[in-house]
């Protein structure tokens, strides 16, 4: 049994024309009217495949396939819909039409499957729109609580729940985590890993630990043509050795530590005043428990370091911490399974990206199926996947999640 590639490919390129941008990429964010297009196509698509279609209080959609057995809790499969304001076709899209494809193949073929299947598409996971990123997947989790989320604001104001209530997908209640028995997610990789390495799928064994760090330097803001430079406490290039000495700490937990200045911003900027309060974001990652803590501890350090140093004063705020996460071996062990059956190569990979599938985690067994992005780029609107990798991942997301449903080996015929 194999998916149809044409259709699932033309479904992929269907919804990219739904916020496409004029460099080939697409922009939905969380809620607006081009995200709630697709979501409008979506359910089209999932009630044309016979799907009940269900929607929670956070906008996330579920559209179920029964099972033989009614009351069995059900293998849930998807991503997301919403995008980067400048992001790519295939980054979420592909994990939601995969599953979705997964669920006509099966239909086509006239399959039951013991347990039901139901797929998914969370609600803003980018926090392109609504930060922190992945809130849907996390009020599913019981990660965030509901009424937290629904006061989270875009930067015109306008909160999740007024959002969700303009575009009507404020939904009553749907699927709860105790009625899922799983989760899959198919994902481009988002990396170089796969491609460099000749590989078709990534077998996700789990994801790294992330910090979100705010940092706001505190100096004393003057004239730029009367201040002496001995006396100066400037904000600016206080924040700039903190820069340098931040992408060092990042090589010194190389190959796997990770550090980024996502977010900048001067308040009060002006051309001719030396700059007096800044803020700036850090990201910083690894996918070992420890080594998360001593970079985070070497951040704090020398930041506060260079602020003695140059007169200025630094508070840094712990904005949202992930833990280093460990999918379930068994749903591992049904994705590698099917990538060895169908004869892809395959190896496993740690994901270096958030993902719902790492909120699903913390409730239920999950894993993901990766696929390579041509030159490992994301969030970007040249981001690409070709169609014979696109066509694999969900060939392997199908016989994992039959497997996981109880189609009794049939899948592989």
């Amino acid at each position: 049994m194999k998916i149809n590639d044409e259709r699932l490919w033309d479904s992929l390129m269907k919804m990219a024309e739904i916020g496409a941008t004029p460099l080939g990429g697409v922009c939905r964010l969380a809620l607006t009217d081009e995200e709630c297009c697709g979501r409008d196509l979506f359910i089209t698509w999932c009630r044309d495949a016979g799907l009940t279609v269900r929607i929670d209080e956070i906008g996330n959609i579920f559209g179920r396939r029964d099972g033989r057995d009614l009351t069995a809790k059900a293998v849930l499969v998807g991503s997301h819909l919403d995008t980067q304001p400048k992001g790519g076709r295939f980054d979420g899209a592909y994990g939601v039409l995969a599953a979705l494809e997964l669920i006509r193949t099966l239909n086509d073929a006239g399959a039951v499957t013991d347990k039901p299947i139901e797929i998914v598409s969370w609600t803003n996971e980018e926090g392109a729109r609504f930060t922190p990123s992945m809130v849907g997947s996390a009020v599913f989790a019981g990660a965030i609580e509901l009424g937290k989320a629904y006061g989270l604001k875009d930067s015109d104001g306008v909160s999740i729940e007024d959002a969700l209530t303009l575009c009507d997908y404020k939904g009553s209640g749907a699927l709860t985590k105790d009625d899922v028995d799983s989760y899959f997610e198919a994902h481009i990789e988002q990396g170089p890993i796969l491609e460099r390495n000749g590989t078709e799928i990534g077998v996700v064994s789990g994801g790294q630990a992330v910090r979100w760090l705010d940092i706001n330097v505190s100096g004393f803001a003057s004239h730029a043509g009367t201040t002496p430079m001995e006396v100066r406490k400037d904000a600016m290039f206080a924040t700039a050795e903190m820069a340098s000495s931040l992408e060092s700490i990042a090589k010194r937990f190389g190959p796997k530590g990770l550090a980024t200045i996502g977010e900048i911003s001067i308040a009060n900027a002006s051309r001719n005043t030396i700059p007096g309060q800044l803020y700036f974001s850090v990201d910083i990652r690894h996918p070992e428990p420890a080594k998360i803590d001593e970079m985070e501890e070497a951040v704090r350090e020398s930041f506060e370091a260079i602020a003695d140093s140059r007169g200025v004063i630094v508070k840094i705020n712990t904005y949202l911490s992930i833990p280093v996460t460990t999918f379930d071996p068994v749903c591992v062990e049904l994705v590698r399974t099917a990538a060895a059956d169908l004869g892809y190569s395959h190896e496993p990979i740690t994901s270096g990206a958030g993902h719902d599938a790492i909120n699903l985690s913390r409730c239920v067994p999950s894993t993901m199926v990766f696929i390579p992005c041509v030159d490992g780029l994301s969030h970007n609107e040249a981001e690409k996947a070709l169609p014979n990798d696109v066509s694999a991942g969900a060939n392997v997301l199908l016989h994992a999640v039959a497997s996981r449903a109880g189609y009794q080996n049939q899948a592989v015929a």
